[in-house]
Parts: structure tokens; C-alpha cells; sequence
């Protein structure tokens, strides 16, 4: 059964949203923070830590998971310093 979204497998990285974990003091280091993109193709990346193990079993009851998903968690500020420029969309 195809799925009604999956990624877009030839999309390219276009602009990143928001300020870096270091601008916000998350990160000592600036090759491997956590990171925002928009995608050639309006899709959002996030990178992030994996934490999949460590938080799967703790979805709410009406949450799933398919077996090529991970739980991602980032800083929250660093997301909330996505927010205007998800707005100005």
C-alpha cells in the first residue's frame, strides 16, 4: 500500500529555519548540532538526537510509529526560534 506522504528522495536542502544550537548556547561545537531545513520541496528536515530508544515506550496510547520513524528531540528554543520563519510563509 503506498503511503500518502514519504520523502521525496531526490529533494534538496534550502535554507535552514531558525538560529543554530549555538547562536542559542545549546552547542559548544557547529558540525554537529541539531538543525532545522526547509527542503527544496517545502518538506521540513530535522537533525537531531535519536532518541527512539529511549522514549518509544512512553508514546501516548494513540500514537504509532512505523518501522522507518524515529524519535527526534532537538532544544526547544532552538524550535521556537523556527517559528518566524515558518510564519512569514
Amino acid at each position: 500500500m503506498d503511503r500518502p506522504w514519504d520523502v521525496n528522495p531526490s529533494a534538496r536542502f534550502k535554507r535552514r529555519l531558525g538560529k543554530t544550537a549555538a547562536e542559542l548556547g545549546d552547542s559548544r561545537v557547529g558540525k554537529d548540532c541539531p538543525e532545522f531545513w526547509e527542503l527544496d520541496d517545502g518538506d521540513v528536515a530535522i537533525i537531531g538526537r535519536d532518541a527512539t530508544a529511549l522514549l518509544a515506550d512512553r508514546l501516548p496510547v494513540e500514537v504509532s510509529m512505523a518501522a522507518d520513524e524515529r524519535i527526534v528531540v532537538v532544544p526547544g528554543n532552538q524550535f521556537r526560534s523556527t517559528l518566524p520563519d515558518v510564519v512569514d510563509e
